[in-house]
């Protein structure tokens, strides 16, 4: 399915050492004419990192899709209601939140807008990006993986031999999944060979 004219969530969690992949993304989706909405955790709002600053980050958001960065639980809350969204996508999706997720938490903007579209029978598309994606978050996927209307961008061990544990999306998948995901279909194979 073509993503031209489509509403589509860009929602950013707290694994900064992925940002440098997802903005590329952003780009690459405003590109195939896509009015894309940046949404922010609280924690990727107001942190600094080595990996950037995160007013450089709401900055850059807003100078790729010409969009205001949706930073308030308030703001993400309209999402549902208006019927907004055509689509969420989740990336990176931190492991916190693949764990409130799959418990019905909903404390940040992120989250509220994965409920609303959920609520709306819309896809909500999670990009990994978690250090125990096979320790205590996998009970996590494996409940999210099964709820309607929630897609993964395929994902696979990033660095198998000195972080086991952890699982990061394929980013540059983030397109595919979309389009697969706007037709009701799970992009295959979800999870790939280590990197």
């Amino acid at each position: 399915m073509n993503i031209s004219g489509k509403n589509i969530g860009i929602a950013l969690t707290g694994s900064y050492c992925t940002f440098d992949k997802v903005f590329p993304q952003i780009e690459r989706l405003v590109k195939e004419n896509a009015n894309i909405y940046t949404i922010f955790s609280y924690q990727s709002q107001t942190t600094d990192t080595r990996f950037g600053k995160s007013a450089d980050f709401i900055k850059l958001a807003k100078e790729i899709t010409g969009n205001n960065p949706i930073t308030t639980i308030v703001e993400a809350e309209e999402l549902g209601p208006n019927n907004t969204l055509d689509a969420v996508v989740v990336a990176p999706c931190s492991g916190n939140t693949l764990a409130k997720m799959a418990n019905a938490i909903t404390d940040s903007p992120v989250l509220m807008a994965t409920k609303g579209l959920l609520r709306n029978n819309k896809p909500v598309i999670l990009a990994v990006s978690t250090n125990d994606a096979l320790g205590n978050n996998l009970k996590n996927i494996g409940m999210l993986i099964n709820i309607k209307n929630v897609y993964f961008v395929p994902f696979g061990q990033d660095n198998y031999k000195r972080k086991p544990y952890s699982m990061v999306a394929q980013f540059d998948l983030i397109l595919p999944t979309i389009e697969k995901a706007l037709e009701g279909v799970q992009i295959q194979p979800i999870v790939l060979a280590p990197t």
